[in-house]
């Protein structure tokens, strides 16, 4: 597999980057077993992408909009030294019962990779 190529479940997690979309997100774009597998399955498939630079783990934090109005954007990448750590807690694979996203983990493209595998960029290919 080439650097532009990505397995299925490799897809899933670039594409809910590309969204920048909560953790827990990433279930509803993988087939069974996995969509509702334990975190110890996943978080080594999140890890890997991270190390290849393709992605980034963040907690929402708040924001407010130059017109005041208030809401949530990605924080600084949680250290690569400390996710493993992070990803192995089932509850941020879960949506959160609240529906509370501050201080949730969420995916993002890393800065490295933005321009090369988001769903509507043709560079990244898909392997079953």
């Amino acid at each position: 597999m080439s650097g532009s190529e990505l397995s299925d479940v490799e897809y899933a997690f670039v594409l809910n980057a590309s969204e920048i979309d909560i953790l827990p997100g990433v279930r509803g774009d993988l087939e069974e077993p996995l969509a509702s597998g334990p975190a110890a399955d996943l978080a080594p498939i999140l890890l890997a992408l991270v190390d290849r630079g393709m992605v980034e783990v963040c907690r929402y934090i708040p924001w407010t909009a130059p017109d005041g109005a208030t809401g949530y954007q990605p924080g600084p990448p949680i250290p690569r030294e400390d996710l493993a750590d992070v990803l192995a807690v089932a509850e941020e694979w879960e949506y959160p019962d609240d529906f509370e996203w501050l201080g949730r983990l969420t995916l993002v493209l890393a800065e490295s990779n933005e321009r090369g595998l988001g769903p509507c960029c043709p560079t990244a290919s898909r392997t079953s």
